[in-house]
């Protein structure tokens, strides 16, 4: 706001960069400017400052929609005066010159004309689009029209102002109806995590009967082939037990062609000492046909000698002497 100094009969007015200045006089505009500075009598002074700087407007827009229901449009809307003259004509930025505040509210005036201007498009917008939609996509679709019938209109461009800048910050409806709707997207998405859920534990049951299947065709593969591993084991069993009774009977047969061999060849020993033997029993027998009786007891007496153990003392009784005497006596 705009500082006035005041002395005995004038008063001093400083102004800031963003406030537009016009001291009017007797009818005649004696100073314009931003951040002037200037003298004036506050008896014959018809001041107003006009804003110069962006603004901004905070609105809340009440609609309707295609359902019947009523929705509320949170929107900011920045503007500002292009055209202090015809702003300072057209709203009253009067100020007190001896306070240097405004004698008005030109600002809410300005708001309201702007909310005015802002709530048509948007009113027509939400009433054809329903509840559920709005909420969805409304805030895009409601700025861009509101900043399309903003570009055409010619009503702020009469008063001295323009728009810069136009946003939805939210849509809102009834809490009951937010919740309702919550409630069913809370259920709608609970659905499909639980479907999610579902599918991933039906995929993990797939899984799993693809492994155990997999783990079957593995055990039936390997039983298969330790059911061949068996087989060839005892068909080498076989063969080596096989080989093993032809090597043992080839190993008897020689045992038993050599002690065959070793049986006749003992025999043949046997045959052959038995018949030298015999020849030479024969000729001793034959040799002794021819000698006398004594001699051949005096013979076997040497030989019973040869055989017997060593006699050390020996004791010949008269009855044994005068015996044998008398049975030599006898034979001769």
């Amino acid at each position: 706001m705009a500082t006035v100094t005041r002395f005995p009969f004038i008063s001093y007015l400083r102004s800031d960069t963003t406030m537009h200045i016009q001291h009017v006089r007797g009818g005649e505009l004696r100073h314009s400017g931003a951040a002037a500075g200037f003298w004036f009598s506050p008896r014959t002074a018809v001041l107003a400052e006009v804003p110069i700087g962006d603004r901004e407007q905070a609105m809340v827009l009440h609609a309707r929609t295609a359902d019947f229901q009523d929705v509320a449009v949170q929107a900011t809307a920045t503007y500002r005066v292009t055209d202090p003259a015809t702003a300072a004509g057209r709203f009253e930025f009067d100020i007190d010159p001896v306070t240097g505040q405004w004698r008005a509210t030109p600002l809410e005036v300005v708001g309201g004309l702007l909310t005015e201007i802002v709530q048509q498009p948007a009113l027509a917008l939400a009433a054809t689009m329903d509840l559920r939609r709005i909420l969805a996509d409304g805030v895009v679709r409601i700025r861009d029209a509101v900043t399309a019938a903003l570009a055409v209109d010619d009503r702020l461009g009469q008063r001295g102002l323009a728009v810069v800048d136009f946003r939805v910050t939210a849509i809102r409806t009834a809490a009951e109806v937010e919740k309702a709707l919550a409630t069913q997207t809370r259920e709608s998405v609970q659905q499909d995590a639980d479907r999610a859920t579902f599918e991933r534990r039906a995929l993990a049951v797939e899984r799993e009967r693809a492994i155990a299947e997999n783990e079957m065709q593995n055990q039936i593969e390997l039983a298969k082939r330790e059911e061949q591993l068996v087989n060839q084991r005892g068909q080498n069993g076989r063969l080596a037990a096989t080989e093993q009774a032809a090597a043992d009977r080839i190993a008897a047969e020689s045992a038993a062609q050599r002690v065959r061999i070793a049986g006749e060849a003992h025999a043949d020993e046997v045959r052959i000492v038995g018949e030298a033997d015999a020849a030479a029993q024969a000729a001793s027998l034959a040799a002794f046909r021819d000698i006398d009786h004594e001699t051949l007891l005096a013979l076997a007496l040497r030989d019973l000698a040869k055989n017997l153990p060593e006699i050390t003392n020996l004791t010949v009784t008269p009855d044994l002497l005068t015996e044998a005497l008398g049975r030599f006596a006898g034979r001769a």
